[in-house]
């Protein structure tokens, strides 16, 4: 058991998880709040949770040099990541969301061997292109792939996602998983905050089916699922074996619609299901081998 607790993996995992919801609460909460609002709300609400545990467990406050990398992860994983995924969210499924975004660790890998030296082994290359072959699979034989502008906002999001996985690996070196995304998240709050006037009107007038909505993206989703993102960079060897998480997000936004609505899994869940995790069993397997056992 502690050996469990000590690897990035079950960190990683529930930060998927939590991301997995957000595809259907994003477009839930879409159907009141608009793109912005609900990303500074979200992020409030979510700062104020994180606030308050830093605070009961004494947490220090980050060091004046690292003021201008935590002012970054809170532009590229927050102001930018969630403007661009709510405004995308408004004009594309939930499955096409979780798809484009699943780009996002082939753009981590190709930026941690840029600009941090990381090595990535052949079959972990090997590895990431499988992955991309059960999230094809899974969309296309689903027809859930459809194509209009919101599919370039996306991508603009898992790139600047990508970037924020950077500067986490970077910030979890010097502090704790949790200094990490709540002086993160604070930071984007900050950015967000102009458009708080229009948020807090749309908060009012808001009804509880959307309230819960907003609850479910703040806690889980914000709170919950940044942290245990950043315990994993502060666990992990390099920054890919943590985003290689990330191809998993379809496969769980399809079973959790199964959970949560009923929906039986189909053929494209299940072929596209273990294609997806046979390719992150070979990624851990080429890591192995690239550290040499």
């Amino acid at each position: 058991m502690l050996n469990i607790l000590r690897s990035y993996h079950p960190y990683a995992f529930t930060a998927i998880f939590c991301w997995s919801l957000a595809y259907v609460f994003t477009r839930l909460a879409l159907g009141h709040f608009s793109p912005l609002s609900l990303g500074f709300l979200r992020c409030l609400i979510a700062s104020c949770i994180l606030g308050a545990a830093g605070f009961r467990t004494g947490m220090k406050l980050p060091r004046r040099e690292d003021l201008k990398y935590f002012a970054a992860a809170g532009a590229a994983g927050f102001f930018l990541y969630l403007g661009a995924f709510n405004q995308g969210s408004l004009t594309v499924t939930s499955a096409t969301s979780s798809i484009i975004i699943s780009s996002a660790p082939v753009i981590t890998a190709l930026l941690a061997v840029l600009f941090q030296g990381e090595r990535v082994g052949m079959l972990q290359w090997a590895a990431f292109a499988v992955e991309f072959g059960g999230i094809l699979i899974l969309s296309l034989m689903k027809g859930a792939f459809t194509v209009n502008r919101g599919i370039l906002w996306l991508l603009m999001a898992a790139l600047v996602l990508s970037v924020y996985n950077l500067l986490q690996k970077g910030l979890t070196k010097r502090y704790s998983g949790l200094q990490t995304a709540t002086y993160s998240i604070m930071a984007g709050t900050a950015m967000l905050a102009v458009f708080a006037p229009q948020s807090f009107l749309e908060l009012a007038s808001a009804p509880p089916s959307q309230l819960f909505n907003l609850a479910m993206l703040s806690v889980f989703s914000s709170a919950i699922a940044y942290v245990a993102w950043s315990k994993a960079f502060e666990k992990a060897g390099n920054t890919s074996s943590v985003s290689n998480y990330m191809f998993v997000t379809p496969l769980l936004s399809s079973l959790l619609g199964f959970l949560l609505a009923g929906e039986l899994p189909d053929t494209a869940t299940l072929i596209g299901g273990a294609v997806i995790l046979s390719g992150l069993a070979l990624f851990n397997l080429g890591r192995r081998h690239h550290n040499g056992g």
